[in-house]
């Protein structure tokens, strides 16, 4: 039995999961990946079930989780954005030699455009480097399908398999048919062999060379796939002459193909959602076509391993087709495509139908009103302007915002946790003051190892750690160390006098201002935590209260 739903691609990806007998996701919150978690934490199957659903405390720890939980047989998810793939690679690329026990399905939501990112970073790259399977949905129906296929081939390949979606995907909509009954879980079992498991050299070895030979048969299994097809041209041609242009589109870009020609492509098309990228399949496109234009979203993955395919390579001779992409300028080398960048490639007229709206002014983020950390930088800017050359290095978060006017507080961000480290490594190189700025969730994600560097050294830096109580910046999800960074502080050597939690309100600002001098001219390392409920749970947090009371 099946039934229509309207879902986002999050939403299809989190539902094919609890379908296919999911027991477990694992994930930290990151756009645009955040709603695979919620929707699973608030579906009533994964609810009854028990499904475990909790946020980790960071990609890496879920990773791990997923893989033990895998060990013991049961099917697992594990979900993050693009860079997060950067804090799980350890467990992730030692996973393609570990392999599975129960299914694993990792799925990476990239950003293309940096909508809310440090970088494009192309996932696809990480499912090549591991020698591990990746799925790439062109739609939110495949998003659904694919989940089961995915879990599926996971335990029949004994490897992990790599899930990519951009944006576009992960938050637009579509009508989904989905099944009205959700497989069973895996049962529980010991089948997982201790010296697959046991990365000794001796053990490592063997299993490089056995998922080294395993990537003949993912590709064969790619090129069989029924994600991956070849349509041949709508238009006809003589026998024995070649199609002017052959497309190849993986993911979403395919879809946009697709919108370009509503009648029916009129070239030959290679649809491209399983890889190791099938070289069988890009042959015969290559063989038959007098140029051949790669149409992908995020970087020139395709485009690259189709130029050394068989040699073909440019200036196009009468044997050989011209590879069109991002690298040759037809599509931009940056940034997301849509249907009109596509149109325009490919040369057909285009209205500019995702053009950006000229009638609408544009509303640069900035802090909500009422949020303390603006309180936070208010004082900081306060003290700062006493002090020569002062830098201040910030974190992921709200906080970033900072930045910004009228704040103008930070000098740097790079990734998660790199506050605290900058900060002391640029005490090292004899700067003062060193300050680094890093919210409660990003503390406990990547921060707590930077404070013990800086405490076992007893760096020159002054620490704050903005506490709102929430992740706030993708949603106000469970922040892992709330009511616990004081002991936590404590626990890696901060000393007593030099931890401090205080209330950031402006009739505050007489003692934070005082605490914050006394801290940054103090020669060692100290930690300041600011700490007020993110004004939108607090605001969630108060109508659910009213709720209850009118009950």
């Amino acid at each position: 039995m099946t039934e229509k739903k309207l879902l986002l691609g999050d939403e299809a990806i989190a539902l094919g999961a609890i379908h296919a007998g999911l027991s477990g996701v694992y994930a930290y919150p990151g756009t645009p990946s955040t709603e695979i978690t919620e929707f699973i934490q608030g579906n009533a199957i994964a609810h009854e079930r028990g499904i475990h659903s909790r946020w980790s405390t960071n990609e890496k720890t879920a990773m791990e989780a997923a893989l033990g939980m895998s060990f013991m047989g049961k099917r697992a998810l594990v979900c993050m954005k693009h860079v997060g793939m950067n804090v799980c690679a350890d467990p992730f690329v030692n996973s393609g030699m570990t392999g599975v026990n129960g299914g694993v399905v990792v799925l990476a939501a990239d950003d293309p455009s940096m909508h809310s990112s440090q970088d494009e970073q192309d996932s696809r790259f990480y499912g090549k480097f591991a020698m591990i399977p990746t799925f790439e949905p062109s739609s939110q129906q495949e998003a659904y399908d694919m989940m089961a296929a995915a879990f599926d081939y996971s335990e029949q390949q004994k490897l992990p398999v790599l899930m990519r979606v951009t944006t576009r995907m992960a938050h637009s909509r579509a009508v989904v048919e989905v099944k009205t009954e959700a497989r069973t879980e895996n049962e529980m079992n010991y089948n997982a062999v201790a010296a697959n498991w046991v990365l000794l050299p001796a053990n490592a070895r063997k299993r490089n060379d056995a998922v080294t030979a395993q990537q003949a048969t993912l590709e064969d299994d790619a090129a069989n796939s029924t994600y991956n097809s070849l349509t041949p041209s709508s238009s006809p041609k003589g026998e024995g002459s070649k199609s002017p242009l052959g497309i190849i589109a993986s993911g979403i870009a395919y879809n946009y193909v697709n919108e370009c020609f509503p009648e029916g492509c009129p070239y030959p098309i290679l649809k491209i959602s399983q890889y190791p990228l099938p070289k069988k399949l890009v042959r015969q496109m290559l063989t038959t076509c007098e140029k051949v234009m790669i149409i992908e979203e995020g970087q020139p993955f395709i485009e690259d391993i189709v130029r050394g395919v068989s040699d073909y390579h440019q200036p196009s001779t009468p044997d050989t087709p011209q590879i069109l992409g991002r690298l040759t300028g037809e599509l931009p080398r940056t940034g997301e495509l849509n249907p009109d960048i596509v149109k325009k490639a490919l040369g057909m007229e285009t209205g500019q139908n995702y053009a950006p709206c000229e009638d609408v002014a544009p509303r640069p983020p900035a802090l909500c009103q009422g949020c303390g950390h603006r309180d936070v930088y208010t004082a900081l800017n306060e003290v700062l302007k006493e002090y020569e050359n002062p830098r201040v290095f910030g974190d992921i978060g709200c906080y970033t915002l900072g930045f910004l006017p009228p704040y103008r507080a930070i000098h740097s961000c790079v990734d998660m946790g790199a506050s605290i480290t900058m900060a002391k490594g640029a005490a090292d190189a004899g700067q003062w003051p060193a300050v680094a700025i890093i919210g409660d969730s990003t503390f406990t994600h990547s921060g707590m190892t930077g404070l013990l560097d800086a405490v076992n050294e007893n760096a020159n830096i002054t620490v704050i750690i903005s506490d709102n109580l929430t992740t706030g910046m993708t949603g106000g999800q469970d922040s892992a160390g709330t009511n616990k960074f004081e002991a936590i502080c404590r626990g890696l050597g901060v000393p007593e006098g030099h931890l401090h939690v205080v209330v950031p309100l402006p009739k505050n600002m007489p003692k934070i201002t005082r605490i914050l001098r006394e801290e940054i001219n103090y020669k060692g390392t100290s930690v300041i935590i600011p700490r007020r409920e993110c004004i939108q749970t607090l605001r969630r947090h108060l109508k659910q209260q009213k709720a209850q009371e009118k009950k």
